[in-house]
């Protein structure tokens, strides 16, 4: 039997928050109730985040990292190493990957990886604009940090096809992360290691 609340405003207010990824009704009763408690300011301010986080993020035209301006704080810096890119399934992982401190180059967001089970194709992926990249001749290096999964590995060897003709070098992290870990649940020393320790990429696992 469903729960019933003292208030439909309430029942709204966690009919939202329960849409979060990993929000059940519970949770969402407790930060709804949470937020009842805070002054009418500190609640403005929460949602004014919200909004305007919705309303002017910006997607880095470089690497297309999420960003306050066009180009993102990571591709804009002089001091990375911009003949080397990370290549990462999305916005978490270049956190994960930053944490490491192990890495000093740029980095390239596909967006997803090759999912044709969840509709998900080369095309729906920023695929085409890391190539475009690399054929403006300053990359050197290429290296994959996609999930050890069969998504991840299929999409790796899509984007090496595309790229083994041209003079780059292509790597992948040392499989210190075990098959079939998300990379966002990786520990920053294993994941460290596995990019110092990164190994040539020759199409295979």
């Amino acid at each position: 039997m469903n729960q019933q609340y003292p208030s439909q405003l309430l029942e709204r207010a966690i009919n939202e928050f329960s849409k979060l990824p990993g929000i059940g009704r519970k949770t969402a009763l407790r930060l709804v109730l949470h937020l009842l408690r805070q002054d009418v300011d500190a609640v403005d301010q929460f949602g004014s985040a919200i909004v305007t986080l919705k309303r002017e993020v910006k997607y880095c035209k470089v690497c297309h990292n999420i960003s306050d301006t066009d180009t993102c704080q990571i591709c804009a810096n002089p001091s990375r190493d911009n003949s080397t890119i990370c290549v990462v399934e999305n916005i978490r992982d270049v956190m994960v990957v930053e944490g490491t401190q192990q890495f000093r180059g740029l980095y390239h967001v596909l967006g997803g990886v090759i999912s044709p089970m969840d509709g998900i194709g080369p095309n729906d992926l920023q695929i085409e604009s890391l190539v475009e990249r690399v054929k403006k001749g300053d990359v050197q290096e290429v290296i994959f940090a996609l999930s050890t999964t069969m998504e991840g590995d299929t999409t790796n060897f899509y984007i090496y096809r595309k790229l083994e003709k041209l003079p780059v070098k292509l790597s992948v992290l040392a499989r210190g992360v075990s098959i079939g870990d998300e990379l966002e649940y990786t520990d920053e020393v294993t994941l460290g290691r596995s990019i110092v320790n990164r190994t040539p990429f020759t199409g295979s696992v």
